[in-house]
């Protein structure tokens, strides 16, 4: 797959440069290379021939093929729900919601629901999260859930060496939401604002997570969750 990096200065800046004609030229070829390598692709496991569409998919997302990307990539989600590759499938819902299609903004909730449920990558999941406050307003509680969330799924699931520098990532992720939303400038400051939205107690904040996701899909579900559910390992 291609390798994600999480880049928080989007919650700033927003840019949206468009590709250079070398940069595209070098992506075409890139697209033919891995077109080749779908169409030679043998065996019987399905996953190699999904994570190939993603790629595929990835690639035609920034040449502005994002129908084409859109469908590939529909097609790879679906056999990574049926053979339980649950990375793969949040891989496939971050690349459908980048699409911009109809139920793009759906699926980046799908995403996020089989993230913080499964025992997915935590730096995936994050990066799914940051999303999240891309999409909400500055003054959105939704946008702190999800920060708060991002750091829980750190705390829980970081592995020693992933674990610091995600953490100084989530951190200054909540202080930028912290301070859109409510202008925190210290720690007396970010300590009241995290006691007065409710933002240490899991209990509390997982299930607003669940209603801010919700509101994200709108009824648009590709799967049953309670079945899913039933999937969790012990």
């Amino acid at each position: 797959m291609t390798e994600k990096t999480i880049n928080i200065t989007k919650l700033v800046n927003n840019p949206k440069d468009g590709l250079t004609e070398e940069e595209r030229s070098g992506m075409k070829r890139h697209l033919s290379e891995k077109l080749q390598a779908l169409a030679a692709l043998t065996g019987a496991d399905p996953l190699p021939r999904a994570r190939l569409q993603l790629d595929i998919a990835e690639i035609l997302n920034p040449l502005e093929r994002k129908k084409e990307a859109w469908d590939i990539a529909r097609e790879a989600f679906v056999t990574a729900m049926q053979q339980e590759s649950w990375t793969d499938a949040v891989e496939a819902c971050d690349v459908l919601y980048q699409c911009g299609q109809e139920d793009s903004i759906a699926l980046l909730g799908m995403g996020i629901w089989l993230a913080v449920t499964f025992p997915v990558d935590p730096e995936l999941t994050v990066a799914m999260l940051i999303h999240v406050v891309d999409e909400t307003p500055d003054d959105s509680d939704g946008a702190a859930v999800a920060a708060i969330t991002a750091r829980y799924v750190v705390d829980l699931r970081a592995d020693e060496e992933q674990h610091e520098n995600l953490c100084f990532l989530v951190d200054n992720l909540i202080s930028m939401v912290a301070k859109r939303h409510s202008n925190v400038q210290d720690q007396a400051a970010m300590d009241k604002w995290l006691k007065r939205l409710e933002l240490r107690e899991p209990q509390v904040f997982l299930p607003r997570l669940a209603q801010v996701i919700d509101a994200i899909v709108g009824g648009k579900w590709w799967f049953d969750r309670e079945v899913l559910r039933g999937r969790l390992p012990d």
